[in-house]
């Protein structure tokens, strides 16, 4: 193969995945170079003979995988099919069989995109700091077949597999009757969920099943409210105890509850650390650096060790393997389980509040109650001609208070010298790793406070960038 624009391959090889508009940035004769340069990375790194591939509902997937196990056969590395399935599905599969895996999905990204989420055996994680870039480069300069090709086979049970898996994670004995919808956005929620729910006591309404990656309903992604809107009208008219909303490759799940309130990331993440530390006791649970800091206040009130890390998938399992973590969370709706291969899982995720409710008896509504306690912005964004120099100036303007740099920029106005204590609030400025934007999460002790704030960062954006 001859090589490839290095730059086209920066502009599509993120943090920890590979994304990209079809078919000018991504086509099937890249796809097939991708394919190549995972299957001898897996191959020379870790002694790989076979991978795990699949596909999500875009329109480009079959073609896409196509391509991609050529690739890979190419280089003489069998590829074993699993056809469509949503990510925490493949990364799973991973994990059970024992193979490197490749899903092929843009998440949440519109329907013009596709991309490549990668893992090696066990799940392991692949970034840009464990191997990621490496595959680029390998992409970039391009690789000779080898004399014996791979094969291509199927195999069609590892849905029915990870059903049985995800039911493992709740005690079947506490579950009562619960009325759930579960707004799927036309992506792989709609074949992943109802297998799931399928032997449970609980009533299932799917909103938006059909599998659809040119999304003809709205977009696949939770964490913006606009895009729950059905599913909260849905949950209010039927009077469901509980709301689901997936993203495209239904990995992230938000919830709404009974009242058709949202829950966030960080509520989600408070209830289920509460509940993993239950079974879990004294054990260490992670939460990225987003989360609202009623997070490691209640890991720490519940008697387990909270640790804080950088935000996305590769970082937060890498930290999940090193200190041995039962699970960990983001304000992303991703959420990460030990006993899961450390990967994350929406519908796990889901499983676990459920099971809470039941085993408590409260609606969502009451139940939500003792975990909030600061008033959050959500993720804002902004698109600016140079993030890295407007971070500059925010912390320059900010130089009396407290700052780190594990993601971004965070400033911590609850504590320190530069606190004031009837006025405690932090914020977060960090680039976005998929998408020429600079996200804003902002915390402080109330609504009024945390407009205010909002505003006043929001001012400083617009002087720096202007």
């Amino acid at each position: 193969m001859a090589p490839h624009d290095a730059v086209a391959m920066d502009a599509i090889f993120k943090a920890y995945d590979i994304r990209g508009t079809v078919p000018d940035q991504l086509d099937a004769a890249l796809m097939e170079r991708i394919g190549a340069a995972f299957a001898r990375f897996a191959a020379d790194t870790t002694g790989a003979s076979s991978i795990l591939l699949a596909h999500d509902m875009r329109p480009s997937g079959p073609e896409f995988a196509e391509s991609f196990a050529r690739g890979a056969t190419g280089q003489g590395v069998d590829v074993v099919h699993l056809g469509l399935a949503s990510t925490d599905l493949l990364f799973f599969a991973a994990g059970r069989f024992d193979m490197p895996g490749a899903m092929l999905t843009a998440s949440h990204n519109p329907a013009q995109y596709n991309g490549v989420k990668l893992c090696l055996a066990g799940a392991k994680p692949i970034g840009a700091e464990t191997g990621l870039f490496d595959i680029r480069d390998l992409t970039v300069n391009g690789l000779n077949l080898v004399e014996k090709q791979g094969s291509v086979s199927s195999r069609n049970d590892a849905l029915s597999i990870f059903v049985t898996h995800v039911h493992s994670f709740i005690d079947p004995n506490v579950l009562r009757p619960l009325s759930v919808v579960a707004d799927t956005a036309n992506g792989m929620g709609g074949l992943t969920a109802p297998a799931v729910f399928a032997d449970l006591p609980f009533t299932l309404d799917v909103l938006y099943g059909e599998l659809d990656g040119t999304f003809p309903n709205h977009p696949a992604d939770p964490i913006q409210p606009e895009n729950l809107r059905d599913l909260q009208n849905r949950v209010l008219s039927v009077g469901a105890d509980v709301g689901l909303a997936f993203d495209g490759d239904a990995d992230r799940v938000f919830l709404v509850d009974d009242a058709g309130e949202l829950v966030s990331g960080s509520l989600t993440t408070a209830i289920v650390a509460d509940s993993m530390l239950t079974k879990h006791p004294g054990e260490i649970v992670l939460h990225n650096l987003i989360c609202s800091k009623a997070v490691p206040e209640v890991i720490v009130e519940r008697g387990g060790t909270p640790v804080r890390t950088r935000v996305g998938h590769s970082y937060i399992k890498q930290v999940m393997a090193e200190t041995g973590a039962c699970f960990g969370g983001e304000h992303s709706g991703h959420y990460y389980f030990r006993d899961n291969y450390r990967a994350d899982s929406g519908i796990i995720a889901a499983m676990a509040v459920l099971e809470v409710m039941c085993a408590s008896g409260q609606k969502l509504s009451e139940l939500r109650k003792p975990f909030e306690r600061y008033a959050s912005s959500g993720e804002l964004n902004t698109e600016v001609p140079d993030p890295l120099a407007v971070i500059e100036f925010v912390a320059e303007r900010y130089a009396s208070a407290e700052q780190d740099r594990l993601d971004g920029l965070t400033i911590d106005l609850t504590a320190g010298a530069a606190a004031d204590p009837d006025d405690p609030w932090w914020f977060n400025l960090r680039p976005s790793n998929t998408e020429p934007l600079l996200r804003l999460n902002l915390e402080a002790s109330d609504e009024a406070a945390c407009t205010r704030h909002v505003a006043e960062i929001r001012a400083l954006i617009a002087e720096a960038a202007g």
